[in-house]
């Protein structure tokens, strides 16, 4: 057996051999001092049952992050196939996230987008530094979810959506 050639684990190496995990695409939001505000986000985890906890990581020069740790509420949106569109605008900064972007007020008052394929209403639990990132701990209070919608991924600096599934067969 050969060996392979072991890279350096550089930013540009580490970041290009993650790129092979696909995830699933996230706008976390939340009722800010002037009105809805929201992030996308990837780094999303389930964290514990008992207590019921979610984790994501925010990355620090994030100026919608601090608005939402300030609301203490915020809803965590998993985009649908073909909302790559809406994943985008919500990763800029500066401009009016919301615009065409159908919502209605959730739990805590933090927005639910429409046509996402699941959903999650949380409390800031706690935060953690995460070096440029910060790791954001909410407490789920509700949940909701359209069993009929596929998710939205993101692999190797992509969005991809899900293959149709293959029936199954007996051989």
């Amino acid at each position: 057996m050969s060996q392979l050639a072991v890279p350096a684990a550089t930013n540009s190496a580490v970041r290009e051999v993650l790129g092979h995990f696909a995830s699933g695409v996230l706008v976390v939001t939340a009722d800010g001092p002037t009105g809805p505000i929201g992030l996308t986000c990837q780094s999303f985890v389930s964290l514990s049952l008992d207590p019921l906890l979610i984790a994501f990581a925010p990355a620090r020069t994030s100026r919608t992050w601090p608005l939402v740790r300030e609301a203490g509420a915020f809803g965590v949106n998993v985009l649908s196939a073909g909302q790559a569109a809406t994943s985008a605008a919500f990763a800029r900064s500066g401009a009016d996230k919301f615009h065409g972007v159908p919502w209605s007020p959730g739990a805590g008052g933090a927005p639910l987008l429409q046509d996402v394929c699941a959903w999650l209403t949380c409390e800031l639990w706690n935060e953690y530094d995460g070096g440029d990132h910060t790791l954001a701990v909410g407490r789920v209070l509700t949940v909701g979810a359209d069993p009929g919608r596929e998710p939205l991924i993101f692999h190797r600096s992509r969005y991809r959506e899900l293959a149709p599934a293959v029936p199954e067969c007996s051989l």
